[in-house]
């Protein structure tokens, strides 16, 4: 057995740790390029803190998912403000963008070098300027991944900067700035970390320690994902979906994703409907697909007792079988009330081209058995229409 486990350099997780930033962050730089969400006013105890310690900010806001125009931008007001380090506030969005600018302070050269699928991919070189990640949402993980995700609309698709040294330095994970998220905000990031937890498990890149981080945050996505999409007051609910949401980015980091996120990728520059609700309403579909296709084509799989396992860890029930997580997602979706994606005008002129992109997706690679497109254009039907 071999495999290989990266993840931020350190991790602060609990209830008041955004009160830590301050003395830490002065430890790491003078100058401190600040991205927050579409509201600055949820960063301001950050910018006092940072003010408090001396600390110089510049702040710059990333307000929907990110194109490679808007870190671009990002990046070059870094590099004018002569930052030395970054700090990101917010979901995944800035997270990511965040990644790009400490990268794009240390290493020379413009985005498009660095960026798959349309630019050259070049590999980074030197390590990236001092960076915390501090996230808002539980969903996305995205302040223990190594990758940042960008949009490219003329091309109608969604790019990776990938690279380990686009790790954090420092991940502050407060569950208490999850408090106020909205109901449907809630929904669409807490399925974002369900669906990585799912698919990490049952990747073929999966190993011993990711499939035990991914068992735990199973378990508490299972009990509590509708408890804080029901009540955001709920901090015992907003603890555990902030601790999957960690979970779920460390297991992505180290075991890969699937056919979800494939198909997620294509279909996130093609509707506007935001990453979770898209991986929400794929999820029991693809879990459909990937166990059908396994019991026709290789039905001594190790992978099919997998999903049983699943079943057993989100429904309670020892006898739980693979059905039975189908069956629980649609349900969960239902009382999330997922819209389906025919209602952001998935069009059934889309589906194929969808289909065909998704195939390329290195998210695929993960996936416990290669999809062929008929699978891939079925799964996107279903996920468009109205029964679920």
């Amino acid at each position: 057995m071999r495999f290989e486990f990266a993840t931020a350099t350190r991790i602060l997780f609990g209830p008041g740790t955004l009160q830590d930033v301050g003395p830490l962050a002065a430890e790491m730089g003078k100058r401190a390029f600040v991205l927050t969400g579409s509201s600055t006013e949820r960063a301001s105890p950050l910018l006092k803190q940072l003010a408090k310690h001396k600390i110089e900010s510049v702040t710059f806001q990333v307000p929907s998912e990110p194109t490679v125009t808007l870190a671009q931008e990002a990046a070059a007001k870094a590099r004018q403000a002569s930052s030395d380090m970054v700090i990101a506030i917010g979901g995944g969005s800035p997270i990511d963008v965040g990644k790009v600018v400490a990268a794009l302070i240390t290493n020379s050269g413009e985005l498009n070098e660095y960026l798959e699928v349309v630019g050259d991919a070049k590999p980074l070189k030197i390590p990236s300027a001092p960076y915390i990640a501090i996230p808002t949402t539980a969903g996305t993980g995205a302040e223990v991944t190594k990758n940042a995700v960008l949009a490219v609309p003329e091309h109608k698709v969604k790019v990776s900067m990938r690279s380990p040294l686009l790790l954090p330095r420092m991940a502050i994970v407060d569950p208490v700035l999850t408090h106020l998220l909205p109901p449907a905000l809630t929904a669409s990031t807490g399925l974002d970390a369900l669906t990585q937890l799912i698919e990490a498990y049952v990747s073929n890149k999966a190993n011993p320690l990711t499939d035990a981080i991914c068992r735990d945050g199973l378990v508490r996505v299972a009990r509590s994902l509708l408890r804080a999409y029901e009540n955001g007051g709920d901090a015992n609910a907003r603890e555990d979906m902030s601790l999957a949401s960690l979970f779920s980015g460390l297991a992505l980091a180290n075991a890969g994703l699937g056919a979800v996120h494939g198909l997620a990728a294509a279909l996130g520059a093609t509707i506007p409907a935001s990453h979770g609700v898209i991986c929400g309403r794929l999820l029991p579909f693809v879990l459909e697909a990937n166990i059908r296709a396994l019991k026709t084509r290789q039905c001594d799989s190790p992978v099919l007792t997998r999903f049983d396992e699943i079943a057993h860890l989100l429904t309670g029930i020892p006898a739980a079988r693979a059905a039975n997580a189908v069956r629980w997602t649609y349900r969960l979706c239902s009382d999330l009330n997922i819209q389906p994606l025919g209602d952001f005008r998935l069009m059934e002129q889309d589906i194929s081209v969808v289909a065909a992109k998704a195939v390329k997706s290195s998210s695929m690679k993960g996936n416990p058995i290669e999809l062929q497109e008929e699978e891939l254009i079925k799964i996107l039907k279903n996920a468009a229409s109205k029964d679920i």
